[in-house]
């Protein structure tokens, strides 16, 4: 593939999108960075397992006694008023309940404890094979009767088209804070999805982050396209108790059902970056989004 190369950075764009037609192509980049041996709390198969699949699930990342702590941290944001009206919090169009807080390990202590966790941060290191920052970090909150999904996408054709991330070198991991049920709205991601990277068709809208941190349509992947990776990969649903985690590749397809199920779902999400892979302008969109949805302050986590 011959890449095009971004005439305000000299940065050549190895995975171009949002433009006329929809393009599928092959993954430029490795996707564990870190050598197979490499000390860390990851296990040499775990890793050759996240290579394949572009996941690894724990089934207990933090316990109980730690899930309470995070649990009540989040119902004490959601909650505050100041929080409320901040921009980082997203409110659900139906209920007009918050759904989402951004940047939490900002604007929490507790979180940014848990950011700096070697449980989690050791795995990041690990897997992006450098030091890492927060690209992003939220809580979500997913009550339940009637709160809505996030429609199928890859985090990365946002991130470059829209942050400016030039290569595939960021990992996310979404850690439980209340059981996650076959029925409730979790997470799902189509197994080895994370080696195609998925084009999708159409122009970025000035200030599409408004409306897609609501319901995703710049960036979203056709019927086909998902038919396609579907027939090929399968798709796996996560399930399990709060304090389990996903942590998955920056190109998995994956998205979630919503929850008209009586049992709420929330989880705490945080995408670490290689300090080697820092954001430029963005690919494909003409401006950046704000900071605390794609960070542009790359000091290492420690």
């Amino acid at each position: 593939m011959t890449a095009i190369t971004d005439t305000t950075t000299g940065i050549p764009d190895l995975y171009p999108s949002r433009g006329a037609t929809e393009v599928l192509t092959p993954r430029q980049d490795p996707v564990v960075w870190g050598a197979p041996d490499a000390p860390g709390p990851v296990s040499p198969g775990d890793l050759l397992s996240f290579e394949r699949d572009g996941f690894l699930a724990i089934d207990e990342l933090i316990t109980d006694d730690e899930v309470a702590v995070y649990r009540n941290e989040l119902n004490r944001l959601v909650n505050d008023p100041d929080i409320r009206a901040d921009e980082r919090s997203i409110v659900e169009p139906k209920s007009k309940e918050i759904r989402s807080v951004f940047e939490v390990h900002k604007i929490s202590e507790v979180f940014a404890k848990l950011v700096r966790d070697e449980r989690v941060v050791g795995r990041a290191r690990q897997i992006l094979g450098s030091d890492v920052y927060v690209h992003q970090s939220r809580i979500n909150v997913k009550p339940g009767f009637g709160a809505s999904g996030f429609y199928w996408h890859s985090d990365f054709e946002t991130w470059h088209a829209e942050d400016g991330l030039p290569r595939m070198r960021t990992v996310s991991v979404s850690i439980a804070l209340t059981e996650n049920y076959d029925t409730n709205g979790g997470l799902m991601i189509m197994p080895g999805s994370h080696k195609t990277f998925l084009g999708c068709a159409g122009a970025t809208p000035k200030d599409n982050y408004k409306k897609s941190l609501q319901m995703q349509d710049a960036g979203t992947p056709s019927d086909e396209a998902l038919t396609q990776l579907a027939a090929q990969h399968g798709i796996k649903l996560f399930t399990g108790k709060a304090g389990s985690a996903t942590w998955f590749d920056c190109n998995c397809m994956h998205g979630s059902g919503d929850n008209i199920t009586p049992f709420p779902r929330s989880n705490v999400f945080i995408v670490f970056n290689s300090v080697e892979n820092t954001a430029v302008e963005p690919f494909a969109a003409p401006v950046r989004r704000p900071e605390f949805i794609g960070a542009r302050d790359f000091t290492p986590v420690k």
